[in-house]
């Protein structure tokens, strides 16, 4: 499986997500959308710092029981309830980003909307991955 991350110098430098990713490899992996919901289907945490950490967290768990690493993430869409928050965190974002996920950067977008699916939830994130087909021995 190969991942291309291109950032051309015509537009502007990437902060934290790279501006388009070709992928080589032969299995797709659609992530649903994660939010801070613990094992039990509680939202935790009240900051959207804690929920982004949580929802990133259990995406990365669906992606490493389909096989991925976060390294294979192609493309992550991050929903917010309020984009001036996320912004206002964005360096404390990005931090968990590289705790959680490392330095390769996926295709990715941060959206508004008006609400997620559960009220108390500030941040819900998915995206896709690709993996080569594993060897059998």
């Amino acid at each position: 499986m190969s991942l291309h991350r291109h950032n051309p110098a015509e537009l502007a430098p990437p902060t934290g997500f790279s501006h388009a990713v070709t992928a080589t490899g032969t299995r797709l992996v659609f992530l649903a959308g994660q939010t801070a919901l613990d094992s039990e289907g509680n939202v935790v945490g009240e900051t959207l710092p804690e929920q982004f950490t949580t929802a990133l967290g259990n995406l990365l768990t669906a992606l490493r029981h389909a096989g991925g690493t976060p390294a294979d993430l192609a493309r992550v869409t991050v929903y917010t309830t309020d984009v001036d928050d996320y912004r206002a965190h964005a360096a404390e974002l990005g931090r968990v980003w590289r705790r959680l996920a490392g330095r390769d950067y996926p295709a990715m977008a941060v959206i508004g909307v008006v609400r997620l699916w559960d009220e108390q939830a500030r941040v819900e994130l998915d995206g896709f991955a690709v993996l080569e087909e594993p060897t059998h021995a």
